[in-house]
């Protein structure tokens, strides 16, 4: 791949205001636009299984937004046709828009020469033929998700009806209690979307540029793992995507940004919050350190011992930095900070106001913090904590 050689120069700080703003926090978010403007302006967000506080696809408009009902959330990204679950970056909920843009995933699935679970004659005919009748339904209600009480054990309907999803003939229409709800793409995709007519360049093509666009700036390797493509399927298209070549002080490897991004300085303020260990502001860890000079790592697979941060040790950004992390817990309606790591006294104030509203969110009326790495900081943040609760 040839690049032509960057005229824009970013210095670091710009970088970081930049990516910020890119990624919905610097300037007043869209209210109006609400969670679903969110989920437009990222491009995609993430799902996952583990719940502290709330589930990640709730706190990655609750980072933005402040405290939007968690119901308003759910309703936000899953009604009136508004967006499907696929995978993108990892188990993503995505804008409706980008069906026809997953194509090239679609036909890569559907080309696969093995699969790690074999799947029983007539039974992903049988899956298609009950949607059509009865959908949408969970894969229990198809006849059972498992075969044992093994987590991987996956019954053959499971199998079909997720091989089904990769191939784009089944959507995932909602979460309902966590359990993926299916129906058939016919249904749940406008027709005007349901077609895999886009080639593979066109699509990797629109998902560079909107890549490129949700991070405001990144690397070759940013860009690629934004969506999960890889390396050569970005150096492809880039050329072609309308993001533009340049040069970032301190992080020594060539750089895109989107043009829109360069136009006007990022300016505002954003609010103090708890992040998500998946939120798309800090998905990839190389970058984190490189834009934050902070290292984020999830350690719910680290064993406990080994951990050094918490189980699901969320950062606290705030005036434009990341400023510590809260490993926190829920005991009845107490939010618990098991662990807290503070970068320095000045990181008390807004790391008590992230606790403190994070709490209410939840329904929490109380905040108790046990560890904090400083021991000598605890006394200072449990009082703050007292301060800046109602």
């Amino acid at each position: 791949m040839t690049t032509p050689p960057p005229t824009i120069q970013l210095s670091a700080d710009e970088a970081r205001r930049i990516v910020l703003r890119a990624q919905g926090f610097l300037g007043a978010p869209d209210r109006k636009a609400g969670v679903r403007g969110i989920l437009r302006h990222l491009g995609a967000v993430q799902l996952d299984t583990i719940s502290v506080l709330a589930r990640s696809h709730e706190l990655i408009p609750y980072a933005r937004l402040g405290a939007v009902d968690r119901r308003t959330v759910e309703k936000a990204y899953w009604t009136d046709t508004h967006a499907f679950e696929y995978w993108s970056h990892a188990a993503c909920i995505l804008p409706i828009e980008e069906w026809p843009h997953f194509a090239f995933r679609r036909r890569s699935y559907r080309s696969r020469p093995h699969w790690n679970h074999q799947l029983p004659d007539g039974v992903y005919d049988q899956v298609i033929k009950q949607l059509r009748a009865e959908g949408p339904l969970t894969a229990t209600e198809l006849g059972g998700a498992k075969r044992t009480s093994e987590w991987w054990d996956w019954s053959g309907t499971k199998v079909a009806v997720e091989r089904a999803l990769m191939y784009g003939e089944v959507v995932c229409v909602e979460r309902r209690g966590w359990k993926r709800v299916y129906d058939l793409a016919e249904r749940a995709v406008p027709d005007s979307l349901l077609h895999d007519d886009l080639d593979d360049t066109e699509c990797l093509r629109r998902l560079v540029r909107l890549a490129g666009q949700s991070l405001g700036v990144g690397t070759r390797a940013d860009i690629a793992d934004y969506h999960r493509l890889k390396g050569e399927q970005v150096d492809a298209v880039i050329a072609d995507s309308g993001l533009v070549p340049v040069t970032v002080e301190g992080w020594g490897k060539p750089s895109w940004a989107d043009p829109a991004a360069l136009e006007t300085p990022p300016r505002g303020r954003h609010r103090t919050t708890l992040l998500s260990p998946f939120d798309s502001l800090i998905w990839e860890r190389a970058r984190t350190e490189r834009v934050f000079g902070f290292t984020h790592r999830l350690e719910a697979y680290v064993p406990k011992p080994k951990r050094v941060y918490g189980y699901f040790a969320m950062p606290v950004l705030a005036g434009g930095h990341l400023i510590g992390r809260v490993d926190p817990a829920r005991e009845g309606r107490t939010l618990v900070a098991k662990q807290v790591t503070l970068d320095g006294p000045k990181a008390v104030p807004a790391v008590a106001q992230a606790l403190v509203e994070a709490a209410s969110w939840v329904n929490c009326t109380d905040v108790r913090v046990e560890k904090v790495a400083a021991p000598e900081l605890r006394e200072a943040l449990a009082r703050e904590v007292t301060r800046a609760t109602p």
